[in-house]
């Protein structure tokens, strides 16, 4: 078992660069698919959902080459099976955008119910709902779901809900799909936006991502392209977050400021100073936070992916904060953990309030998904004492060289591995 431990109460400085965005990565994977030719895709980040996705379409028939740390190639035109291992797919919720893709490029496909963090009820019911609009049959079977059409057409789709993966799984299906399909309510993420665009670059015709109707002309052929993707926002995010904890002052470099305004709206307003820069920012905190309340919403609203970072800053503020998360049932799970650490947290549904303490304790915790996991390193650094984290395998799913970062910003954290029978023996 791998952990975490942290000796908190240092000050973050210096400078970081952020990684490509997993939530783009996880989605253009699936699509390069669709390609018949190969795909270079940059900027891709070395994390753990990124490994198993490779991994998949490597069984599925794909030739992968590695060029460097963060620049792959796929070669899709060799892709025959269009299944996806139970043993893969249940790593990751990402796994479903094998049906759109697979849909699309071979009119079957077969992938088990997806896997990821636990989160509470995420029915794959709107990704369904726009399968079946464009023609195909589905049935769920020993724990996979079939998707099937003899021809894909082109349809007008309204998601009941906005749905960031229905959305995705759509324009994926779609793409090759004969006519004009217009998906509207759509999801209008950055990586929602980061997708269409490398559907373009190999040949698509989407119009519209970003906003909340998108219209994609089919096309018959797609061909390959170099693409790069997009930095990630909630690794911004979460680095600008933890300089904001330990009163530090960081420089954070490659990121999409618009892509960050509403987090940096709030940061601004509780205590901390930031300076935006073409392509970066830097943070500084007096550590001084005030208390605020926060309502998660769909883009451009405060991320849910954000979240439990927040709430992990705001025990140390002053006053009682309020935090809403309206897009998930079950996010705040890891509140227990950050307790032992002597946070005040009271949750009533999807509703958490925090009577901030202005200072945490270390503890031993675990991660209960990968933001949750986020959050406790973040309190860890700004704790007293030390802090060691468990699961960590969560928090690798999203976070590229989490403790390299961190220490090259001053932080007391490494990485150990403890050996099972030491384990066995403890217990």
């Amino acid at each position: 078992m791998d952990k975490y431990v942290i000796n908190g109460g240092r000050r973050l400085s210096g400078e970081v660069t952020i990684s490509g965005a997993k939530n783009a990565a996880v989605a253009i994977l699936p699509a390069a698919i669709l390609a018949e030719a190969p795909c270079v895709i940059e900027n891709l980040p070395n994390i753990s959902d990124v490994s198993v996705l490779l991994e998949v379409l490597s069984i599925m028939g794909a030739k992968i080459r590695t060029i460097n740390k963060s620049s792959i190639e796929i070669d899709p035109t060799r892709i025959t099976n269009p299944y996806v291992p139970y043993e893969l797919a249940k790593k990751m919720r990402a796994s479903y955008y094998f049906l759109g893709a697979l849909l699309a490029k071979h009119k079957q496909a077969a992938v088990p119910m997806p896997g990821g963090c636990d989160l509470g009820v995420r029915p794959i019911d709107q990704h369904l709902k726009g399968f079946r609009s464009l023609g195909a049959e589905d049935s769920i079977d020993d724990g996979f779901i079939h998707v099937k059409a003899n021809e894909l057409m082109g349809t007008q789709i309204y998601f009941d809900t906005v749905s960031v993966g229905a959305t995705i799984n759509v324009m994926l299906a779609a793409v090759k799909a004969k006519g004009l399909t217009i998906i509207e309510n759509a999801a209008k993420e950055p990586h929602v936006v980061d997708l269409a665009n490398f559907l373009n670059s190999i040949g698509a015709d989407v119009f519209g991502a970003g906003t909340d109707v998108i219209k994609i002309h089919g096309v018959d052929s797609l061909g390959g392209a170099t693409y790069s993707i997009i930095p990630d926002q909630i690794e911004s995010g979460t680095y600008m977050v933890a300089t904001a904890a330990t009163g530090g002052d960081v420089v954070i470099k490659n990121v999409i400021p618009k892509h960050l305004e509403v987090l940096t709206f709030k940061l601004e307003k509780i205590g901390a100073d930031i300076e935006v820069f073409d392509e970066s920012l830097r943070v500084r905190s007096q550590g001084n936070i005030t208390k605020t309340s926060i309502k998660t919403m769909p883009h451009p609203g405060f991320p849910t992916d954000m979240q439990p970072q927040m709430t992990a800053l705001l025990t140390l503020a002053e006053g009682t904060s309020m935090i809403t998360d309206n897009v998930w049932d079950n996010r705040f799970k890891y509140v227990d953990e950050l307790r032992r650490m002597g946070a005040d947290i009271s949750v009533d549904g999807k509703v958490a309030v925090v009577e901030g303490k202005g200072s945490l304790k270390g503890a031993p915790v675990k991660a209960t998904d990968l933001r949750a996991g986020a959050a406790l390193v973040i309190a860890g650094l700004a704790a007293q004492g030390v802090t060691e984290i468990e699961d960590i395998y969560h928090i690798e799913r999203g976070y590229e060289d989490i403790v390299v970062k961190l220490r090259s910003l001053g932080a007391d954290i490494k990485k150990i591995h403890v050996p099972e029978e030491a384990i066995k023996k403890a217990l």
